[in-house]
């Protein structure tokens, strides 16, 4: 497995043995609505754990050009402008995370997008790991 951190969060994502990483989201056993990220008190009565697929299409980005306001922005004070969007993870949920992999300008509405691990650093400075959307190349899953 790679030298990855710990994940930001547990109940968010895990760490797959190959250093791929993996949503985690709630169904709700009534309606069967998904809820991401899975609420923190889930009743397990109510809500059942699910795997979001690791692959997708892009829905809509935008490229956030100003530093936002801190906190809850816990990033460098040498900003660099980065990609965020909307990534349509099969027909029943649709995830906002950060876009890389790709130029600013290299991104567009329905491309192919996969789920990757992103190490994150927290204000205290230690080290974790988020995910991100990517391009899809090769083998999707």
């Amino acid at each position: 497995m790679p030298d990855l951190p710990p994940p930001i969060d547990d109940r968010l994502l895990h760490l797959d043995s190959d250093g791929s990483v993996t949503l985690l989201a709630a169904r709700d056993r009534g309606d069967g609505r998904l809820v991401f990220p899975a609420p923190g008190d889930a009743d397990p009565e109510r809500f059942e754990a699910v795997e979001l697929p690791h692959t997708g299409r892009l829905w809509s980005w935008t490229v956030q050009r100003f530093r936002p306001k801190s906190p809850p922005y816990a990033g460098p004070e040498a900003f660099e402008p980065y990609a965020v969007g909307y990534v349509a993870l099969g027909e029943a949920i649709i995830v906002e995370g950060r876009l890389t992999g790709a130029p600013l300008d290299g991104f567009a509405i329905d491309m192919a997008m996969q789920l990757v691990a992103e190490p994150f650093t927290l204000a205290s400075g230690e080290r974790r790991t988020t995910f991100a959307f990517a391009p899809a190349t090769g083998t999707q899953r």
